[in-house]
């Protein structure tokens, strides 16, 4: 079986974003495979102790991907601060023979270094054109847990674990290894919380990751970190305005600074992402949405709501609502150029990860949190079957049936984007539901 085949099998996806399943990232050719080491994301600290620990691993998941890909290079993108994990991966690289192949490079410690687009061109110096993908540039990224399970995937071991971060305003925070389809609320213990009434529950990093409704869900492959916070912080008190409510607000008080704009990472590059003008759109309340395209450039890193803006609002909000508006009227972003350069101010526009952690309240939280050794033991496990981009698995198990750890529990549709699941622990299904597959274990 070929490395692709392997990696579908094993139900490998974008460990650190969306979930978009790995094996169809790698049917193409390129002539970069970049790993993304960055970790923008403040408080999250899954990534760095991942290539520190397993970094020859991780160095052969991304060389097996880039020579099926038939890459000329490999490229490892990490934050220049960690000098002793820098310090690993090269003497690894070069313990392994892999010298002429691969390389480190070091990146600003700014946000979002770890987006896709900003990440290829820091490290290859091409633009990502509008609405596009690393591909278009001659490039495919991964991460570094998505590489660790590459490396798993040819030795026939499917994706039953994820890596977690449990930062924010805690007692312990900690980095643990968590079979997936275990209780987010059974997690959640380890932080040493006593009362968690006062508080509220980030799913992700602390600018792009959502607030959670409750805690009664379960770890998915692509969890990465939870974010907990008192519920009178200024954080939690920005993610708790809805769609609408950011609206209205945007709407009365936006005074075109055009802030949102001027640090915008897309709009750096070279892009046409000018939220400023969407704002402006919104105070007049224009109907002909088409006219608003240029909100689907929009890549969401919130930058702009929770960085540039001098007055309090919600572009990031705004640009949303649009792209809802335009998405119901089938209208696509149309680029009307195919080359791009960034903008002669980007350097100095930059948005410093200190600075972002000060301005959002997170300076006191700012701490290690270090990789722990806890086996958990779970009473039952849900796996969700929609953990991915593309169509939900389909299961391919039966009420009552015993199941091992590492089995397959879902299977992608016929001719469809998806990924298989697995069991992450040994059990007996005891209910099949529309998106998951519940299994009690022992």
């Amino acid at each position: 079986m070929d490395l692709l085949n392997r990696v579908k099998d094993a139900g490998v996806i974008g460990a650190g974003g969306a979930g978009f399943p790995t094996h169809a990232k790698l049917s193409a050719k390129a002539e970069y495979i970049l790993l993304n080491g960055a970790e923008c994301e403040p408080l999250l600290r899954v990534d760095q102790q991942l290539m520190e620990q397993f970094p020859e691993e991780i160095i052969k998941g991304l060389e097996a991907a880039g020579r099926h890909i038939e890459a000329r290079k490999a490229v490892i993108g990490i934050k220049g601060k960690h000098q002793e994990v820098i310090r690993i991966l090269r003497e690894k690289i070069t313990a392994l023979g892999l010298e002429d192949y691969m390389e480190v490079m070091e990146l600003r410690d700014v946000y979002p270094a770890g987006d896709e687009q900003v990440l290829v061109y820091e490290l290859t110096k091409r633009v990502v054109p509008e609405a596009s993908i690393p591909l278009k540039v001659g490039c495919v990224v991964i991460n570094s847990e998505t590489a660790l399970n590459v490396f798993h995937a040819l030795s026939g071991k499917p994706v039953t674990e994820t890596y977690i971060t449990l930062a924010g305003d805690i007692p312990h925070r900690l980095t643990v290894k968590v079979p997936v389809g275990m209780a987010i609320r059974d997690l959640l213990r380890q932080c040493g919380l006593e009362n968690g009434d006062d508080y509220a529950v980030i799913d992700g990093g602390p600018m792009m990751g959502s607030l959670m409704d409750g805690i009664d869900g379960y770890v998915t492959k692509k969890s990465k970190g939870f974010i907990l916070l008192k519920k009178d912080h200024f954080l939690i008190r920005k993610k708790s305005v809805n769609l609408n409510q950011g609206r209205v607000i945007s709407k009365t008080a936006c005074e075109q600074c055009r802030m949102c704009t001027d640090l915008c990472p897309r709009y750096l590059l070279g892009h046409d992402m000018q939220p400023h003008k969407v704002m402006r759109a919104l105070s007049y309340d224009l109907k002909d949405v088409k006219e608003l395209q240029i909100a689907q450039l929009c890549c969401e890193c919130n930058a702009c709501e929770l960085f540039s803006c001098p007055a309090n609002l919600h572009p990031k909000t705004v640009n949303i609502f649009y792209k809802q508006k335009l998405a119901e009227q089938g209208i696509r972003y149309q680029p009307t150029q195919v080359e791009f350069q960034p903008r002669a101010a980007r350097n100095y526009r930059l948005i410093p990860s200190k600075r972002l952690v000060a301005k959002i309240g997170l300076t006191p939280f700012d701490l290690p949190a270090p990789m722990a050794r806890i086996e958990f033991k779970p009473a039952t496990i849900e796996i969700g079957l929609r953990q991915h981009i593309g169509a939900p698995s389909l299961p391919i198990v039966n009420l009552g049936q015993h199941v091992e750890a590492g089995q397959m529990i879902g299977k992608i549709p016929e001719n469809s984007l998806g990924a298989p699941v697995h069991a992450s622990l040994a059990g007996t299904v005891t209910e099949i539901k529309d998106n998951s597959i519940v299994i009690k274990v022992g």
